[in-house]
């Protein structure tokens, strides 16, 4: 796969320091292999494990020009922090992903094959549709939470994707800095806002099945105030857009 466009990474972190190594190895190779120009814009929030440290020696290893820091000074939030990631991209599309193997990088090249194939503006990881989609090492608990959170707002929101909270995805560069100069959500609420958004705006989005692993490191940042925040902003998602 050889393509005269550059794609920007942003991987947002907090206590990243084991994954981080790992997963930048793996997206180097992923574009190395696949003959892509690519970028990755590691947006830390102060992280108490000394993730930046680790961040600044990797770009050392591979370069300025393919690992490009934009700390900030405390923990502001997801959403925020694509937002500053998305800044200083320089790569004419944005793949938006975590940081801690729950998104594997060898989804990409499906991702950049959809995109091309169809002209699409959005390709969106789908954990729930599609051969090969699937989740693992969640237990029974969480992954009903996860379900039941998608059909509460494809019930009410109708948004014509199976995984409306799925934080894997490639955006036009463009598309996406028109979509966040509308969102209004935080947190978790962000993804979903965009999708919601994209779809309203009749901007063109396809799936992609990705298979979602459980984080190898660290613990999850999803709590019960999110859970709580999700149901409230489905709902003024419905009321507003």
């Amino acid at each position: 796969m050889v393509s005269k466009e550059k794609y920007t990474v942003i991987l947002p972190t907090y206590n990243e320091r084991r994954n981080l190594p790992i997963i930048v190895w793996l997206l180097n190779r992923t574009f190395t292999e696949h003959e892509l120009d690519y970028e990755i814009i590691i947006v830390d929030d102060a992280s108490p494990d000394g993730t930046l440290e680790v961040a600044k020696q990797l770009q050392k290893l591979y370069s300025p020009s393919h690992i490009v820091l934009k700390p900030r000074p405390g923990k502001l939030g997801l959403g925020t922090a694509y937002v500053h990631g998305l800044a200083h991209a320089t790569g004419s599309f944005v793949i938006i992903m975590d940081a801690d193997f729950s998104h594997h990088p060898s989804s990409i090249p499906s991702f950049i094959r959809i995109q091309k194939e169809t002209n699409c503006d959005i390709v969106t990881g789908t954990r729930y549709a599609g051969q090969g989609a699937g989740v693992h090492g969640w237990d029974l608990k969480r992954k009903l939470v996860s379900r039941g959170a998608n059909i509460f707002a494809d019930t009410v929101l109708r948004p014509g994707v199976s995984d409306l909270t799925g934080s894997f995805r490639l955006y036009r560069r463009e598309v996406l800095e028109q979509l966040v100069k509308e969102v209004a959500g935080k947190g978790f609420m962000f993804q979903m806002e965009l999708m919601v958004r994209a779809k309203a705006g009749g901007w063109k989005v396809e799936e992609c099945p990705i298979r979602f692993v459980d984080r190898v490191y660290g613990e999850s940042k999803l709590g019960g105030d999110e859970i709580v925040e999700y149901a409230k902003g489905v709902l003024s998602l419905w009321l507003n857009v």
